[in-house]
């Protein structure tokens, strides 16, 4: 289907690809048995300018938008998730520092951010503070011009490998969401340090650990924008980042439908492919559309946000809920597709299964898409009447 993408838009979607066809697949399943952050090819990113995509030109960006962030990760997410993850959590990272930071904190951290010098992580997950992100107990207390820093964050992508984090601490507890506060907080900072290395059903590439402070003391010029502006912050973040979870489950459902129509068509049974039998025709029908229709949608978001839109919250939390089930429902198909030798690593699909789940569990749970969803219906029906 044509998308109406410009010049830019495909050479960005043709370099990412030979990227992930040339430099991806051929270590995708290493990467994944052994649980290996691919730094290797997060340098061959960074040499191709992928990492500064979102970020302006003045901070050493391309200076481009979400619908080419989109198609980044889209690509990328089509040869594996996990990669695609450190990759898109990198910019989930950034967002707080691209949206609401000081002049100074932008030309500080994005200029290396945006040449792939460093990568950043985004730390609101703890214990007790996921889909209840005001449950927050990591403390930011403030003495002189520095604050100090204490608690666990649980579950945070890119963990131990980031240089630069933004984490939300409690500034004042009293006053719940609106006593947090969101911070920079560089790796090698004294009482800054990692706990447990998670072990995960999929996107195993990618780098899921704790990040711990103890006493850790930060300047008080790393807090981002001022105490109490941290939820709100975090709440801008996710509604723009929630749409690349979306292009994670449009590529990851494209590459698993590309390897199970191979399959198909190559695979024979009582004398001819597998290909030709309607039952298997009509699961390829379902997932070519239900793909077409995801990856519509989060493109159409994209350039929502991209044209300035306020009101993000509603259709980002759609493009994230829909993309990522159909994600699931594809990945599972496609092994249903490939039979027993889907269910072996010798194929892809098993590991795109695997990967699939957790598009609709992190960035917020489908359930609380769902939320979101229902309850902006209802404030715009309110307003009608």
């Amino acid at each position: 289907m044509n998308y109406f993408l410009n010049e830019e838009q495909e050479m960005i979607r043709d370099l990412t690809r030979k990227i992930a066809d040339e430099k991806i697949v051929p270590v995708r399943a290493e990467l994944d048995e052994k649980e290996e952050f691919p730094r290797e090819i997060m340098k061959v990113l960074a040499q191709s300018d992928l990492f500064g995509l979102f970020i302006p030109e003045e901070y050493g960006g391309l200076g481009k938008g979400s619908l080419e962030l989109a198609i980044a990760i889209e690509e990328l997410s089509r040869a594996c998730l996990g990669v695609a993850t450190s990759y898109s959590a990198n910019a989930l990272g950034f967002l707080p520092i691209l949206l609401n930071g000081s002049e100074e904190q932008k030309k500080k951290y994005l200029p290396d951010i945006a040449a792939g010098k460093k990568l950043v992580a985004f730390a609101l997950t703890e214990a007790s503070a996921g889909s209840d992100a005001a449950g927050v107990q990591t403390t930011a207390v403030k003495e002189g011009n520095e604050y100090v820093l204490n608690g666990t964050k649980q579950w945070i992508t890119n963990g131990g490998e980031a240089e630069i984090n933004t984490v939300v601490a409690m500034t004042n507890k009293s006053k719940g969401t609106r006593g947090a506060s969101m911070f920079v907080v560089e790796h090698g900072t004294k009482g800054f340090t990692y706990g447990k290395k998670e072990n995960k059903l999929g996107i195993r590439a990618s780098s899921t650990r704790e990040l711990v402070f103890d006493n850790c003391r930060i300047p008080e010029e790393n807090l981002i924008s001022k105490e109490g502006m941290g939820f709100i912050i975090a709440m801008k973040t996710l509604d723009i980042a929630r749409n690349g979870v979306g292009a994670q489950g449009v590529g990851v459902a494209q590459g698993a439908l590309d390897a199970s129509l191979d399959f198909a068509m190559e695979r024979r049974q009582f004398g001819q492919a597998i290909s030709s039998f309607q039952a298997i025709q009509h699961m390829l029908a379902d997932m070519a559309t239900q793909i077409e229709a995801a990856r519509a949608l989060v493109y159409a978001v994209a350039r929502h946000i991209d044209a300035g839109e306020k009101e993000i919250s509603k259709v980002s939390a759609m493009a994230k809920l829909f993309a990522s089930d159909v994600a699931m429902k594809v990945t599972v198909d496609a092994v249903q597709i490939m039979g027993g030798s889907g269910y072996m690593k010798d194929y892809p699909v098993e590991k795109m299964m695997r990967d699939a789940k957790i598009l609709q569990i992190y960035e917020g749970t489908n359930q609380i898409q769902r939320n979101v969803i229902g309850q902006a219906l209802i404030k715009e029906g309110a307003k009608k009447k």
